[in-house]
């Protein structure tokens, strides 16, 4: 007996230090497949990478769990009560009323990236702010404070949970991945779950050609009389849509979250389209710039989007110019994010990423008690730089478009499944809008072939194959075929 049990020691001491390099080498496996998601959600998020990868190695044992492994799973979500998709049971913690141990209900997600996302939902849901709130407003490289808010809030029931959390994050050095980023997007935050999308934290769904404010309420399980009430300018259950029209599903917010404070107003561009695009809502709009509701602002005139009122209103439209579309219709967006609008240049846009959720009501210490004065912007002033005339007596050529700016990818952070976009001097393909039997989309900043057919669902052969394109190299404006 005392034998087998020394040899059972021995066995022990030596075999530790291979199971620890065994360990090491799958938590090492799981953080290379899985920092660029954590990367991106941080950015889109708020969710240092650090929390994120620390959390998904120790809830799916570095992706080896019956969860994660069958289930695609990492963070332990429970099905709910508004749960539609695939799922799967284990025993966990639920109980029936006789206190017997019962198999409990868990979501089942098409990858890993997906269940990220639910997972950064999760927290930021609006219903949990009371909870989980006060993480967003730390300081994102701050993953101790993090952890350690996180058993505050009640997220683990471990007493030792912040601390594993720590151990792993130092060991593996994961806070490095705290002061990366993936790719730069000059455009207000969006993320695609299920065909819903967001911006400035508030969920959207963009209208099939022909839907109904009816249809759009069933597919995404909200009441039409919420839809109605959270949209300006829908009239009823029945109104018919046009093709990407954006509806919101969550009340918009006071103000806009992201780092611009300003809009410069384009050509045809309405104080609603303004509220679109931001997910502010157009009587807060109008308020913080002192207008009144039927007013809308002359071109190059500057919008406010957050903090107290402005001093004085923008300068408003010139009623003799062409009229703007009519404000009882819906912008059209295709592919998009952006209301259409007439081809004369892109709306500038935010250039932020959403990473501090704030409180529905804003704070007043959001912004100073007296208003900055505006940057000076001069309706006369050309916002593009005009190459002067080789004959001073000729009209000087007008503006090209800026040429695009390709995606940024740190080295660090490159995967496989995002292809590094490289410029090629070759003509691309017609930008011409195609036939409208199908869906289209129009590119825009940021755009990859790749996450565009993530957006959508398909492969990227297959867009490659329906517009004649020879490699991944697309340009902003481009209208692709889809489907």
């Amino acid at each position: 007996m005392l034998k087998n049990l020394i040899t059972g020691c021995l066995f022990l001491v030596c075999s530790a230090p291979f199971l620890q390099a065994q360990q090491d080498q799958d938590f090492l496996d799981y953080i290379e497949k899985n920092k660029k998601i954590a990367i991106r959600e941080m950015e889109r998020a708020g969710i240092p990478a650090s929390i994120k990868l620390a959390q998904g190695i120790l809830e799916s044992n570095a992706g080896k769990s019956f969860l994660a492994r069958r289930a695609n799973n990492h963070f332990g979500i429970k099905c709910g009560d508004d749960w539609n998709g695939r799922k799967v049971y284990q025993k966990d913690d639920d109980y029936d009323d006789k206190g017997k141990l019962v198999e409990s209900c868990f979501r089942v997600y098409e990858s890993v990236e997906a269940c990220y996302v639910a997972h950064s939902e999760f927290l930021r849901d609006p219903r949990k702010e009371f909870r989980y709130g006060f993480l967003f407003r730390l300081d994102p490289t701050d993953y101790r404070r993090w952890a350690y808010g996180l058993k505050q809030a009640g997220y683990a029931t471990s007493a030792t949970y912040p601390e594993k959390l720590i151990e792993l994050i130092e060991r593996y050095e994961l806070y490095r991945f705290d002061k990366m980023s993936s790719i730069d997007t000059d455009v207000p935050s969006e993320s695609i779950v299920s065909n819903i999308l967001k911006t400035n934290d508030v969920r959207y769904a963009l209208a099939t050609s022909g839907e109904t404010v009816a249809e759009i309420a069933a597919r995404t399980d909200i009441a039409v009389r919420r839809i109605l009430d959270y949209n300006e300018k829908l009239e009823g259950e029945n109104q018919t849509l046009t093709e990407g029209t954006k509806i919101y599903l969550q009340p918009k917010r006071n103000a806009y979250r992201g780092r611009e404070k300003y809009h410069v107003v384009e050509s045809g561009e309405t104080m609603f389209d303004i509220s679109q695009t931001y997910g502010v809502r157009l009587a807060k709009l109008y308020k913080r710039n002192r207008m009144e509701e039927s007013q809308q602002p002359a071109v190059s005139e500057q919008v406010k989007l957050r903090g107290c009122k402005v001093k004085s209103a923008p300068k408003l439209r010139d009623p003799n110019a062409p009229a703007a579309p009519e404000p009882d219709k819906l912008p059209v967006i295709i592919g998009g994010n952006q209301p259409a609008k007439p081809q004369t240049g892109g709306t500038t846009q935010p250039t932020d990423k959403v990473t501090d959720p704030l409180p529905e009501k804003e704070p007043d210490f959001l912004d100073p008690i007296e208003e900055p004065a505006k940057p000076p912007v001069s309706p006369t002033q050309p916002t593009t730089t005009v190459p002067p005339a080789t004959n001073p007596t000729t009209t000087p050529p007008a503006a090209t478009p800026p040429k695009e700016e390709l995606p940024v990818i740190d080295n660090k952070t490159d995967f496989e499944e995002t292809p590094v976009v490289k410029p090629d001097p070759k003509p691309q393909q017609p930008t011409t809008t195609p036939p409208v039997d199908g869906i289209v989309h129009t590119v825009q900043k940021g755009d990859t072939l790749w996450n565009i057919s993530q957006r959508y669902g398909v492969k990227v052969e297959d867009i490659q194959k329906l517009n004649n394109l020879t490699d991944n190299n697309i340009k902003i404006g481009m209208v692709l075929r889809i489907k």
